[in-house]
């Protein structure tokens, strides 16, 4: 049976132009080599396949494919084929290339260098992604995926994964959890993004938040039509007593981002009872409940109760951002809702959401988790030995738990240390950049510092840089003890001086 063009060789988009077809031909693959189109190595189709694609005798593609070798812009070997050569003349409108635009041509903006030293907040150690036992993960989950998998899928998620992730859930997190009431979402702002176009649905107008938080969450929340209003917060954590007719109140209550502290367990209580009684969401964001240190784990809050609390779960700690998956526990009542809401489809990879359900129930995930606690832990004592060094002043809270801690700084201070640390080459982000702008509580000076993301043979250097910015006595240069009382609260239980005390 002849073949025809689907079952040819590999796909190449030429427009050969003029009356004269072998010239014509020659003149489209050099301009595809020149402007990048057809990058260096690329391996052409052979001369049969691409006579048959453009319509053409086989001898003209033969004799154009010969020019080009000769002028050098291609290369022919036996075994290997006709490929782009490398180093051949490059153009302007090359990709890749590094010669000016033309003039009166907007350039491209540079990419901004990566910092020296890497102390933001929100990111774990990349280097230590488990790559060989996730691929050992991947090849079960590919070799055992049905063939409805590559479908178009359950707008929930793989039923695989919210399986494994009912039973994890219960047994490491409390959470009361059944795979049909799980939607797997493609990170924790997609889920945010799901649940914000649901209540608006709903009529609702006004989302409870945080005093303290990521604005981009309340970004999502403004995008969906919801107004945020911040909640009071002191040294019990956020406040609920204000609590009134707001459709839904997002909170982290395990480990409060950024202050660090644990929900009062009256207030966890309190705010249950105002979801119960008006029946408003309590929207739980358990971005990193598995790193706990110097305590048992807090148990999540949407065990208290399941009708009215969406528990949010999500890999970008545990594994790393760049997977897109998280997770909602929903109550029964809005688990079709929100898939309407999320789209008819399943929009997360199904190879990778098989392949973390195969990592958490090999036991991968659990492995992971405690050598990534360790290590973690490990920079934290390092981290506080250090300041207890050389800076016994500062005051460092919110380090029982998570990937980063705040280190309080003398009033006045906070924009001068960031100066100094952008000398330093040094990223870090104040305390200021985390609070609502309508929140009433005191203003603080402080850092939020991640110890997460260097990998192990930078962490040396970017705590010597740390070091080198922080404050002395009482200037610009200063330190001491910034003040504690009702305006500057401290998570309770969570706060301890540098020197450990």
């Amino acid at each position: 049976m002849a073949k025809t063009w689907a079952t040819l060789g590999v796909d190449l988009h030429l427009e050969p132009a003029g009356p004269r077809v072998r010239r014509g031909l020659t003149d489209a693959l050099r301009e595809a080599v020149r402007t990048g189109r057809l990058a260096p190595g690329t391996r052409l189709p052979s001369s049969r396949s691409l006579a048959a694609d453009l319509g053409i005798a086989r001898n003209t593609v033969a004799d154009a494919y010969g020019d080009l070798v000769a002028e050098g812009w291609l290369t022919a070997r036996q075994g290997s084929g006709t490929r782009v050569a490398t180093g051949v003349p490059a153009s302007p409108g090359r990709q890749g290339s590094t010669a000016a635009p033309p003039t009166g041509t907007a350039s491209r903006p540079r990419p901004r260098s990566r910092p020296a030293h890497d102390l933001l907040p929100g990111v774990p150690d990349l280097s230590s992604f488990p790559r060989a036992e996730w691929l050992k993960a991947a090849r079960r989950a590919l070799a055992a995926a049905p063939n409805e998998a590559f479908g178009y899928g359950d707008p929930r998620g793989r039923v695989e994964l919210r399986t494994a992730l009912a039973e994890y859930l219960a047994r490491a997190r409390g959470v009361r959890a059944d795979p049909a009431r799980i939607l797997v979402c493609a990170g924790f702002s997609h889920g945010l993004q799901i649940l914000g176009a649901l209540l608006r649905a709903r009529g609702a107008s006004t989302v409870a938040v945080e005093s303290y938080g990521l604005d981009v969450h309340w970004w999502l929340l403004a995008g969906t039509g919801l107004r945020t209003v911040p909640l009071p917060f002191d040294e019990l954590g956020t406040d609920p007593g204000p609590l009134t007719d707001q459709a839904a109140v997002l909170l982290t209550p395990a480990h409060q981002f950024p202050m660090g502290g644990t929900l009062h367990r009256d207030r966890r209580a309190a705010v249950v009872d105002w979801a119960r009684r008006t029946g408003g969401l309590v929207v739980e964001d358990d971005y990193d409940g598995e790193f706990r240190y110097d305590r048992q784990p807090v148990g999540a809050l949407q065990g208290l109760d399941p009708d009215h609390v969406v528990y949010a779960g999500t890999a970008s700690k545990s594994l790393a951002p760049g997977l897109r998956l998280a997770w909602l526990v929903l109550p029964p009542g809005l688990v079709e809702e929100a898939a309407r809401a999320k789209g008819g489809t399943d929009m997360c990879g199904a190879l990778d959401q098989l392949t973390l359900a195969a990592f958490l129930t090999s036991g991968a995930y659990d492995r992971h988790v405690r050598a990534s606690r360790l290590r973690y832990r490990r920079r934290r004592d390092a981290l506080v030995a250090e300041l207890a060094r050389r800076a016994p002043q500062i005051r460092a809270t919110g380090i029982a738990a998570g990937l980063h801690m705040v280190l309080r700084l003398p009033p006045g201070t906070e924009q001068a240390t960031l100066r100094a640390a952008s000398w330093q080459d040094l990223a870090i982000h104040g305390l200021h950049r985390y609070r609502h702008p309508h929140a009433t509580v005191e203003p603080l000076d402080a850092l939020v510092l991640g110890y997460g993301t260097p990998p192990d043979h930078a962490w040396s250097g970017a705590l010597e840089a740390l070091c080198a910015v922080l404050p002395e006595g009482d200037g610009p240069r200063a330190a001491g003890r910034g003040p504690t009382g009702a305006g500057s609260p401290t998570p309770a239980g969570d706060g301890v001086d540098a020197s450990g005390s």
